[in-house]
């Protein structure tokens, strides 16, 4: 029997969240429709006042947090008593703003990857209902965020995802040589997270969920077979029509074959999972443009610091808007099962085995 998710103070019907996507594909109407469906909905942080109405060219950083409450905003018109949250890249410059601005645009839940967020309770202190939710891929990156979480501020996290670098889209939190190579075990990761969390802290109820490489109904039963408490899931939304991506972007997925998907170094340093088909033409528009380093978004990134690779923030903007050709599709291993666009609602039905009155009531 499929449990309900229980992350800090919030119950949620259904255990999955669905995986936080910048530079806006997980942006308010995502989120909002998988919240009203019985799941965990995010906006993505990163990027998120491009294509906004707050972004002139010029004004970023200010633009950041007005976009990042708007979508929030909207989130919570399409699901007004739904479980919304965000996913805020450690790696982001403005990383403790966009954490400021999530609790202020009602954020239940804050997801964190791309770094170890040593600091996020002492950053939301002031917000103790906010559920914290870190990423890792290892049991030795949990244990340091728990123990810097008790020892410094005295608070645990209320879940922690699990994300597997063999199958998972977009940044990766593991070295580029050792991605793939069958030494990695999820499951086994989340047992032994599991395991750990009990021995050091029997009162504590903290889910382990499972992310990357979850599509379909029998993948989730198998990830909760082998321990995890619920899935995040990215990839498989990307191909509905809630979904924040222009219809490009959807079809792209569509479109693309096993065999276009693999690994980019990303500017930012580290690995990521993307449509491999136009990577030449990611690097050429920079080129051609000569496009400077207008944002600085990342903490550290090669194009800022010395025009290496490529801009991923305008070049995730760009495919995000449409432009595929020379825009940056990321995507998991499974982007390639996509065959059609359909709706949330549909997703869950098939992932949950939801008959019709429940899918009707549901909506």
């Amino acid at each position: 029997m499929i449990k309900p998710l229980k992350i800090g103070h919030y119950t949620v019907k259904y255990p999955l969240i669905q995986g936080g996507m910048g530079v806006r594909i997980s942006g308010g109407s995502l989120a909002g429709h998988v919240a009203k469906c019985g799941g965990v909905g995010l906006v993505a942080a990163a990027g998120i006042a491009l294509n906004s109405e707050f972004y002139d060219g010029r004004n970023y950083f200010q633009a950041e947090p007005l976009a990042f409450k708007a979508e929030l905003k909207k989130a919570y018109e399409i699901a007004p008593d739904g479980i919304i949250g965000v996913n805020v890249m450690v790696a982001l410059a403005d990383f403790e703003k966009l954490v400021e601005a999530a609790i202020e645009g009602g954020a239940k839940v804050i997801v964190c990857g791309a770094g170890l967020p040593l600091t996020l309770p002492g950053l939301t202190a002031h917000a103790p209902d906010v559920a914290l939710v870190p990423i890792v891929s290892s049991l030795r990156a949990a244990q340091l965020i728990v123990r810097k979480w008790h020892k410094g501020f005295n608070r645990l996290p209320d879940a922690i995802v699990v994300e597997d670098p063999d199958t998972a889209g977009g940044h990766l939190g593991e070295k580029m040589e050792v991605i793939g190579n069958g030494d990695y075990d999820q499951y086994g990761t989340i047992r032994e997270i599991k395991a750990y969390l009990k021995a050091e802290f029997p009162e504590a109820e903290i889910p382990v969920i499972a992310a990357g490489g979850v599509w379909d109904r029998p993948d989730l039963l198998n990830a909760l077979e082998q321990g995890a408490d619920g899935v995040q899931m990215a990839s498989r939304f990307v191909a509905t029509v809630e979904c924040d991506a222009a219809d490009e972007f959807k079809q792209a997925y569509i479109n693309c074959k096993k065999e276009d998907i693999g690994l980019i170094m990303s500017p930012a340093g580290l690995p990521g999972r993307a449509i491999l088909s136009n990577t030449a033409n990611i690097r050429q528009y920079d080129l051609d443009q000569k496009n400077p380093c207008r944002m600085a978004c990342l903490k550290k990134c090669s194009y800022k610091e010395s025009r290496e690779r490529f801009c991923i923030v305008t070049s995730l903007d760009r495919a995000q808007r449409g432009d595929v050709e020379t825009g940056l599709v990321f995507c998991g291993t499974n982007a390639w099962k996509a065959d059609h666009i359909g709706t949330v609602q549909e997703i869950f039905n098939e992932l949950f085995d939801l008959g019709k009155a429940e899918a009707d009531a549901a909506a």
